[in-house]
């Protein structure tokens, strides 16, 4: 029996039109869990639901409109391109806002591939191929690849809470390159706005730090962003990064949190070479104390070491 389905939505077009967008939606036994959405910058998850049915992220607030309910990407993407045998000149590239700012033009993360894979009644998995290209530019003029992106997100949905580990594999194309220092990277989240700190909700990590002021900068292992959904209901959204994808919290109380491994460090990727990042991610009705978010991470360390 299939418990899973995996389905482009349809939009009506007039003839001749055709979008430069699109929406695959996952469902499990009939109740939407998210929808892979490919952006005209990037690819995010929207909507993201909780396990009642909740909507928990935001699409395109006014305010930021390049963050994308739950995405990934990073400024300061720094390509080596030689000039001689032994010199290289910087191209700088922006793969994540939608407008010029301080000076680089935006690239775009572009879906070319994805498959969705059952593999049993309560885990899907979908792996997704995407390519970094950067703005139209001198003799680039569809704009430069320079990183292909293997992105997959396994999935384990749940009464209570939905497991997603989400796991992205960049590698470089041509050319060597490196990524920050920058506080924009690498994996966001931006909740609803009935979510936000300031409407009621509630930002903590695994030291019992509470708001935005009081995390940011911090290794805490994990942040869980939970608020009002609804008809007085509450939900919200764990971060658990993978121990060896080592990061720093940015977060806010008005809606964003990320989590990022460049914040203060640059890192280096040559040709050949894969940089692999992966987080899990707890989607849940009620707040952090409710489906005990610190128990969760201490299975999932478990988990992982095999025990």
């Amino acid at each position: 029996m299939t418990c899973f389905s995996f389905e482009t939505e349809g939009i009506a077009l007039p003839q001749g039109a055709w979008a430069k967008t699109h929406r695959r939606t996952l469902c499990w036994q009939g109740k939407e869990l998210f929808a892979c959405t490919q952006g005209e910058f990037r690819p995010y998850l929207y909507p993201v639901f909780s396990p009642a049915g909740f909507m928990i992220t935001t699409e395109s607030p006014a305010d930021h409109p390049h963050h994308n309910s739950l995405w990934i990407g990073t400024d300061h993407l720094h390509v080596r391109m030689p000039v001689s045998e032994d010199l290289f000149e910087e191209y700088t590239y922006c793969f994540y806002l939608n407008q010029t700012f301080q000076g680089r033009s935006p690239g775009r993360i572009l879906e070319t591939a994805i498959e969705g894979i059952e593999k049993s009644s309560t885990h899907y998995r979908i792996v997704q191929t995407n390519e970094w290209r950067g703005p139209a530019e001198w003799a680039a003029d569809d704009g430069r690849v320079v990183a292909n992106e293997v992105r997959s997100f396994d999935i384990k949905p749940g009464e209570q809470w939905h497991v997603i580990d989400i796991q992205s594999q960049l590698l470089p194309t041509e050319w060597d390159f490196t990524i920050g220092p920058t506080r924009h990277a690498y994996f966001n989240v931006r909740v609803s706005e009935s979510m936000r700190v300031n409407h009621g909700g509630t930002l903590t990590d695994a030291e019992g730090r509470f708001g935005g002021n009081a995390i940011t900068g911090s290794t805490s292992d994990w942040v869980d962003y939970s608020g009002p959904v609804g008809r007085k209901n509450t939900a919200g959204i764990a971060i658990f990064p993978y121990p060896d994808t080592v990061g720093t919290w940015y977060t806010y109380d008005w809606g964003v949190f990320t989590a990022n491994p460049f914040c203060t460090t640059q890192k280096l990727l040559r040709v050949g070479e894969c940089l692999t990042l992966k987080y899990r991610l707890i989607v849940h009705d009620g707040d952090e104390k409710t489906v005990n978010i610190s128990t969760l991470y201490g299975n999932f360390l478990k988990e992982i070491e095999g025990g």
